[in-house]
């Protein structure tokens, strides 16, 4: 089929209504759009299909995580080149693409059918969450959920979260590494928190122990740590042997609504509340607003998104739902600080660290590309593709302001109305 990516530019550029910002390269060989930056490729007809019957952003997930689609040169260009595509667009390209009612149009979209051949629409990769149970964001769901994400191996983890095992935004400087940010965003929490010797603290979602291990050996802090992850809490545990901390750290594989041995002194969230769900977010505050001690504090670290027009019109990515965070939910940072404060929080202070997870991401990439044979080995081609788009995507998203990440420190203030904190709170920044 000749000169297969002019014809497939011309079809995407009507449909699209737009000119394709990047150069395409298709499974014949021939190439066209603009020269001189990054190429996406479409390596099999396959790819097409996917696109057809999935529309929008699944079809080309699907597509890449098959290896049907590719990038040559510099990923994060290409995803900031689309970017007015398929994400600043939204629901104006789904409805253009599902709906197709103009003729020319409609005559487009045959002729994409025809270059995309007629056979029926391939299986959805294997690495794709399917057979999800219970009600959204039940307990059951959940551990699924977050079976699916983090239960991979903890190798392919240590590979691209380097030694730290921190999977969260990193705090940065201008010439550190991603092991003395890391450091500084545990420290950084654990001084909002105010740890002293002896204090309880209840980390949610503790992932592989860095911050449980954080607070016990610096601070003298005793911790308990829960996670849905067997994967993780094995990890964390031989981590906790080895440090000597076992009088100090209690890991447990244990839903945080199930935690019923408070009060603590201090609670940290860091990166966990995206799970929670929109509609579970009032549980989530209250449960831990009651597991505090009057004067207790929660740092709750979390990614938001910027508030949407019609907030009822708000869904979740369907890439990142699909492949990721299955079940994942972002809110906006207003919401969030209102939730805390109907629980009965007293939220002394918001700080927004933005960019510091564009940087965290970039750094994760690398570490991914770096070692890219040894990641497909240890779990998957299309496993280690999912993580390579949504990290580089998820960098971008950071750096155009799409989605943002917020520290904050709240008090279960007594009836005293003494809070215990700084009257000048931002000593905290170097």
């Amino acid at each position: 089929m000749a000169d297969a990516a002019s014809r497939l530019t011309t079809l995407a550029e009507e449909l699209l209504g737009g000119p394709l910002p990047v150069r395409l390269r298709a499974w014949d060989g021939s190439e066209a759009g603009p020269v001189g930056g990054p190429v996406l490729i479409v390596r099999d007809r396959r790819a097409l299909r996917r696109m057809i019957w999935k529309p929008g952003e699944l079809g080309l997930a699907r597509a890449w995580v098959a290896g049907e689609i590719d990038v040559e040169g510099d990923l994060y260009e290409l995803l900031d080149s689309l970017s007015g595509l398929l994400w600043e667009r939204g629901e104006e390209t789904r409805s253009l693409l599902d709906s197709v009612r103009d003729p020319k149009l409609r005559a487009a979209a045959r002729a994409l059918l025809r270059l995309a051949g007629t056979l029926p629409p391939p299986k959805p990769p294997a690495e794709e969450m399917r057979g999800r149970s219970g009600s959204r964001h039940s307990k059951r769901r959940d551990k699924q959920a977050i079976s699916h994400h983090y239960d991979v191996g903890n190798d392919f983890y240590e590979l691209v979260l380097g030694p730290s095992m921190v999977y969260s935004c990193a705090y940065w400087t201008e010439d550190g590494t991603l092991e003395d940010a890391q450091r500084d965003k545990l420290d950084l929490i654990a001084r909002k928190l105010n740890l002293k010797e002896g204090d309880r603290l209840l980390d949610v979602g503790c992932g592989w122990g860095s911050m449980a291990i954080h607070a016990a050996r610096e601070y003298g802090a005793r911790v308990v740590g829960v996670t849905l992850s067997r994967e993780q809490a094995a990890y964390a545990r031989k981590r906790i042997a080895d440090e000597g901390l076992t009088d100090l750290i209690e890991i447990r594989v244990q839903d945080y609504r199930d935690v019923t041995d408070g009060p603590y002194d201090a609670i940290s969230s860091i990166g966990m509340a995206e799970h929670v769900g929109a509609v579970k977010y009032r549980e989530y505050a209250d449960t831990l607003y009651g597991l505090l001690r009057p004067g207790g504090r929660l740092l709750n670290h979390q990614i938001s998104r910027r508030p949407e027009p019609d907030e009822e019109a708000y869904e979740v990515d369907p890439f990142i739902d699909a492949y990721v965070f299955p079940d994942g939910e972002l809110a906006p940072m207003g919401r969030t600080l209102t939730t805390l404060e109907d629980a009965g929080f007293e939220v002394r202070d918001v700080e927004a660290i933005r960019e510091h997870y564009a940087l965290t991401l970039r750094r994760w990439v690398a570490n991914l590309e770096a070692d890219w044979d040894r990641a497909v080995r240890l779990t998957s081609p299309g496993r280690a593709r999912i993580w390579r788009l949504y990290m580089a995507a998820s960098a971008v998203s950071f750096e155009r302001n799409r989605i943002g990440v917020n520290q904050f420190l709240a008090v279960k203030t007594p009836v005293s109305g003494v809070s215990g904190t700084a009257l000048r709170p931002r000593v905290w920044q170097e």
